[in-house]
């Protein structure tokens, strides 16, 4: 075993986060959204009615949308009774499996178009509950009516999916902090505000107040004493403020960092992967919006979030077409020079009746998807309609998306008619991609080429290097490597990724300026390709810089101990390391977590068999049939362990 991986695996056991605090390492403190109002009336006014103010609330009758009024929702077998008793709101369950339960309904998370009840069900442990009132329709409705999720199925709302603390909480509130004890897992979280409040953009404000009063101690004025600098010319900054909570991404911290880190260094963003995005990159899965806008060409021209959304109000600019008529149009905008100035909002562009469905800007650039059954969300990739690809990419397209009765190669045929010019119409990422689905070796040098295009997106050219990591070899390995210095750190994290199949000494030398990279995603990303590098091709201060890489990444993962994912990961480091009681009680607690852990039950089998002999592996089986009688994996385990 290398020495790194020797390190790391003893670190296993780590496994307790330290308390954070929002006064840790000399943070400023958090004063709460009550202290703006005074001095900032109208940004608290529009603030006050917004999504963001009310992302999590207590109930009571001024914020409960649901019919409480002894109503009964009921689907296949399952019933939720709800009620309110002395004031209070509560909720009988009625579980498939025959147990009841009477919960209080702890607190509300949304306002509109649905709103969701959160229960406790043991002390500090919140779940988001699957039965949801839609506001528009004022009626009960289950999140999952196709999905039979007993309650030992991880999915299910008790389970830990949808544990509040754990997966949703850190962007319905300010200042929270998780403060999961993977002891008596159990947790103690903590926030300084429920809600969206104004310091989780801006950051924690007893220095603003202290700016604000001219006291001695005052800082500088560049951020008014915030964290986090919105509004002051740095346009990628304020969008990835945004994006801290409006992306697909994995949390590398406990709770919210401090508004104002850059997002490399709080998480690592989902690429465009199959059962995420389609493969032109279009929204398919829940990915919200960063992934989409990363893509677009108003993102890298310079557009943020805030050019088009009101920040305090969370509403548009301008109503229909007006929010892009503000910049495409005859008169432009100075702010954006490379702007074409013609007439959009014009039959001669829509080719739509004004005022018609069709004739709306989103229509045709911002296909519409619905994810919670009715919350309809917008794909912000800004992209042509491209039915001409639909065939060879299988992702939808706007025009036959409207039209249902429309072919692709009608709707292609017709906006070639429309614009004869095909310049909008040449090779398109999402054709490499859709091959790379099927086959990656057949789509490798279209790959290359798009990684190694700077003139891509950042997203789009780090999803070539995912497609490229099953034909990792040390001559890729070797074309990629300058990619370990580019600008993006999305680009850099997956050039790390392809090193794994260099040479340790190349790999070190390689990955040893990436292992400190500014970004912490890009050094966890580094960290992982060195685990099996032997110490006698490091030098000291590698060895160092690896250490250091190393101790973020195990950091990251202390913060996720409440995450079954986690422990599959902690389990197939503990089989690297030939570790087999690290890793039985890594896929214990898979398993523990999340009873149907396929994955995680038959490395326990072979694990037990290994040490055990055929009756302890018999043992465990039997144990992952109870949770998963009929699977067809476990049931060929027992053929070949017999009777």
């Amino acid at each position: 075993m290398s020495l790194i991986l020797r390190l790391f695996v003893s670190c296993l056991a780590w496994i307790v986060p330290a308390a954070a605090g929002a006064q840790q390492s000399g943070r400023p403190a958090y004063v709460g959204s009550n202290a703006c109002t005074g001095c900032h009336e109208d940004a608290a006014a529009a603030w006050a009615g917004s999504h963001h103010a009310l992302a999590w609330t207590l109930p009571g009758p001024d914020t409960v949308k649901g019919d409480f009024d002894d109503t009964t929702f009921e689907h296949d077998g399952f019933s939720a009774a709800f009620r309110i008793e002395d004031g209070r709101y509560f909720v009988t369950v009625t579980e498939t499996d025959g147990g009841v339960a009477d919960y209080p309904v702890h607190s509300l998370a949304g306002i509109a178009p649905l709103q969701q009840l959160l229960i406790e069900t043991e002390p500090g442990r919140l779940q988001s509950f699957d039965v949801v009132w839609d506001v528009a329709g004022a009626a009960w409705y289950d999140l999952y009516p196709d999905q039979d999720l007993p309650p030992e199925d991880g999915l299910h709302w008790s389970g830990p999916y949808k544990t509040w603390n754990a997966r949703c909480a850190e962007c319905h509130a300010t200042g929270y902090e998780r403060n999961y004890d993977p002891r008596g897992r159990g947790y103690a979280s903590t926030q300084a505000e429920i809600g969206v409040g104004c310091e989780a953009c801006h950051g924690p404000g007893s220095l603003h107040l202290d700016w604000a009063r001219g006291e001695p101690r005052a800082p500088a004025p560049a951020a008014y004493g915030f964290t986090a600098a919105l509004g002051q010319g740095d346009t990628a900054g304020d969008i990835e403020q945004c994006a801290t909570c409006h992306s697909r991404r994995e949390p590398l911290t406990d709770g919210n960092p401090l508004p104002g880190t850059p997002f490399a260094d709080a998480h690592t963003l989902e690429l465009l992967r199959p059962g995420r995005y389609h493969a032109d990159g279009q929204i398919q899965d829940e990915v919200y919006v960063y992934g989409s806008f990363l893509q677009s060409r108003m993102y890298a021209r310079g557009v943020s979030c805030m050019n088009c959304h009101e920040p305090h109000s969370a509403t548009l600019k301008a109503e229909g077409n007006a929010v892009c008529t503000q910049c495409h149009s005859p008169a432009g905008n100075p702010d954006f020079a490379t702007l074409r100035l013609a007439e959009y909002d014009d039959p001669s562009h829509h080719h739509h009746a004004p005022g018609s469905e069709g004739a709306q800007c989103k229509s045709c650039h911002m296909i519409e998807r619905v994810y919670m059954g009715i919350d309809g969300r917008r794909d912000h990739s800004f992209r042509i309609p491209r039915p001409d690809l639909g065939d060879e990419t299988g992702a939808p397209d706007a025009c036959t998306d409207c039209h249902g009765d429309l072919g692709r190669q009608e709707a292609a045929d017709a906006i070639a008619r429309w614009y004869p010019d095909p310049a909008r119409r040449g090779a398109h990422y999402g054709q490499a991609f859709a091959r790379a689905r099927q086959d990656p070796q057949a789509a490798a040098p279209a790959l290359r080429r798009i990684a190694l295009d700077a003139g891509q997106p950042g997203i789009v050219r780090a999803t070539a290097l995912y497609y490229l990591q099953p034909l990792a070899d040390p001559d890729l390995a070797a074309a990629m490597a300058p990619l370990l210095s580019d600008p993006d750190p999305l680009v850099r994290g997956g050039a790390a990724g392809l090193q794994i199949a260099a040479p340790p000494r190349d790999r070190a030398a390689r990955l040893v300026g990436v292992l400190a990279d500014p970004a912490r995603s890009v050094r966890i990303l580094a960290a992982k390709q060195m685990l099996n590098v032997a110490p006698d091709t490091l030098t000291p201060s590698q060895r160092a810089v690896v250490g250091e890489a190393m101790a973020d990444w195990r950091r990251s993962l202390s913060n996720k101990l409440d995450f079954p994912e986690t422990h599959l990961i902690m389990g197939g480091i503990a089989l690297t390391a030939r570790n087999l009681r690290g890793a039985q009680g890594a896929f214990r607690e898979v398993v523990r977590l999340d009873p149907q852990r396929i994955e995680a039950w038959t490395m326990l089998v072979r694990l037990a068999q290994v040490d055990g002999g055929p009756d302890r592996a018999r043992g465990v089986l039997n144990e992952a049939l109870a949770h998963l009688p009929g699977d067809p994996r476990l049931l060929r385990l027992r053929a070949q362990l017999g009777p």
